[in-house]
């Protein structure tokens, strides 16, 4: 299946291949990529460290992962048009661990992920993304944007809460108790962000709207600081050693360097080393990165693949998202994957290859480098309300109300679990439950939709009169383990005075174990009650899944016909 060749596909650098080796890369497509690079890296540069605070960890972290899982994956991806990066569905999950864990647990968790990644690459999971139902999408993803939006409310009215409780009521609960300690000029400079980030497109300027707003609540937020109206500044929170010892404020302006990730500091400053049981106490946040780092970096790539016409591969994209996960904790960086906002932005700027998202790393790198100073004066307000309206771009709100309002029942119910899971527990069990809920729910669907109908009557069917005792019953629908006994067991009352039925197969596209097991039961009811039950015109897959069984007829009791006009005359022969 040609169509479907990108779902089975596994190669390293995939799309880079493609775009770059496979077309001809020309110096007008060099152009486009280095303009979408540049316009990505400008969005990609706050939003990295505002995404790094957020899950935990100072903000060059963020850049670290920008510039060398950016780097990588494009490199070795999957999809060519993709921007990898610090994203906002994995703050949830990477700051309990930071918490708890430190940075080195972090980072090891980071490298955990990645190798669980090229696992499911190499196992051609991919191709699975396809049976994740939009409602459990959307329900984790809008899940993921409340507790975002959620845990920016400290920051963006400068409450004084003190350590922030573990579950998410208890931290609403705190919020609001905190409001009294409401610093105004923190909610002055988030309002002027939020604003501004809502406001910029309508002027329709090719600039996107993260700079000015950096910019803007930056320079308000000195001027209230020159008035002794204090602002929290990335400068003001975040330090760093010097070289000579000294303390430097804000974020190093260094390239980053390679360190083991456990030897980085762990949750009581001091590195906890790298052991067996370390290892193991990872795992289930290694497999909670992994998980959601598949999820949303092959939804970006169907995104894009939807905005562009273009096909990505599935497996190729695990394997550079893998590749990434792994290399780039040694350098500092934390858990990357595809960004969905980011790689439209990446589209819509004219990307036309991987170079766009290895170019916007290089911006990043040249960021970190020549701006470190000047990003020192980003105040957390205005990182709060950035990443209050990233919550509200990944929510999907639009398409959320839409299936809210044209959905089956089942859908919404598995949409409102997954998104009451997220917010109150975690994505894992979210997604886990939603998709056990969506499998079940779609089963009874389809296992309310066989019958059982009588046809003996049919004159279009059946042209001759029956012997007396006979019937004729048609199934319509698949026969698997949920409908069987059901259907089945209405038959035998059915036919609870008949002398024999024939049972019309041909609806039946699916026979199961459960099916046949069903079935024997019917047979054996007919064998005690001396009784016939004749099958009639099974499709392909009932008749392997009978021969795999070695289902045979019983003499005086069951009989199996190619064509139900096969066993009408075989019945009037033996009556006649």
């Amino acid at each position: 299946m040609p169509h479907r060749a990108h779902l089975f596909s596994l190669r390293v650098a995939h799309a880079f291949r493609d775009a770059c080796i496979t077309e001809k890369y020309s110096s007008q497509r060099l152009i486009k990529d280095t303009l979408a690079g540049i316009t990505v890296g400008i969005i990609a540069i706050p939003l990295s460290m505002a995404l790094a605070i957020a899950s935990g960890v100072p903000p060059q972290h963020g850049l670290y992962t920008a510039i060398i899982a950016g780097f990588i994956i494009a490199l070795t991806g999957g999809s060519r048009f993709s921007i990898s990066g610090p994203t906002a569905a994995f703050v949830v999950i990477l700051a309990p661990i930071a918490h708890s864990q430190g940075l080195s647990g972090l980072l090891m968790a980071s490298v955990m992920s990645g190798v669980l990644l090229l696992i499911m690459a190499y196992m051609r999971l991919g191709r699975f993304i396809e049976y994740i139902p939009e409602s459990v999408t959307l329900g984790f993803t809008g899940g993921i944007a409340v507790s975002i939006a959620t845990l920016q409310l400290k920051d963006f009215f400068g409450l004084t809460t003190g350590p922030m409780p573990e579950h998410y009521l208890e931290k609403v609960v705190t919020l609001a108790q905190a409001l009294p300690t409401t610093h105004w000029p923190s909610l002055l400079v988030a309002s002027l962000t939020l604003v501004t980030m809502i406001l910029w497109p309508r002027l329709k300027i090719a600039i996107p709207a993260h700079l000015p707003a950096a910019i803007l609540s930056s320079l308000f937020a000195l001027a209230l600081n020159h008035y002794q109206l204090e602002v929290d500044t990335i400068g003001s929170r975040f330090s760093y050693l010097l070289p000579n010892g000294d303390t430097g404020f804000g974020i190093p302006p260094y390239l980053p360097t390679f360190e083991w990730p456990w030897l980085q500091a762990g949750a009581e400053g001091h590195s906890s080393g790298l052991s067996f049981a370390r290892i193991i106490e990872l795992l289930p946040s290694a497999f909670a990165i992994a998980m959601l780092g598949a999820i949303e970096s092959l939804l970006c790539a169907v995104v894009l693949d939807g905005m562009t016409g273009r096909r990505h591969s599935a497996n190729s994209e695990l394997l550079g998202q893998g590749i990434g996960n792994i290399i780039a904790p040694f350098f500092g960086g934390i858990t990357a994957t595809a960004a969905i906002a980011r790689s439209a932005a990446n589209v819509r700027a004219g990307s036309t290859s991987p170079v766009s998202a290895m170019l916007h790393a290089i911006v990043v790198l040249l960021g970190l480098v020549s701006l470190a100073p000047m990003l020192a004066y980003l105040p957390m307000p205005a990182m709060a309300a950035l990443l209050v309206m990233v919550a509200w771009n990944m929510s999907e709100a639009h398409k959320s109300k839409h299936l809210i309002k044209t959905a089956t029942r089942s859908d919404i119910w598995v949409f409102l679990t997954c998104f009451s899971l997220t917010v109150m527990f975690d994505m894992v069990i979210a997604i886990t439950t939603g998709i056990l809920l969506a499998a079940l729910l779609f089963m009874k669907e389809i296992a309310d939709m066989t019958k059982v109908t009588e046809i003996t009557d049919n004159k279009r069917l059946i042209n001759d009169p029956l012997p007396e005792g006979w019937r004729v019953y048609k199934i319509n629908g698949p026969l698997f383990f949920a409908p069987a006994e059901r259907i089945f067991g209405e038959l035998a009352l059915l036919s609870e005075n008949a002398r024999g039925i024939i049972i019309y197969l041909d609806g039946v596209p699916i026979l199961d174990a459960g099916g046949v097991s069903a079935m024997n039961k019917l047979i054996e009811k007919f064998r005690r009650d001396q009784g016939c039950v004749w099958f009639a015109d099974f499709q392909f897959q009932p008749l392997k899944t009978l021969a795999r069984a070695k289902v045979k007829p019983i003499e005086g009791t069951s009989r199996y016909f190619s064509t139900l006009q096969d066993a009408l005359t075989e019945l009037n022969q033996i009556n006649s």
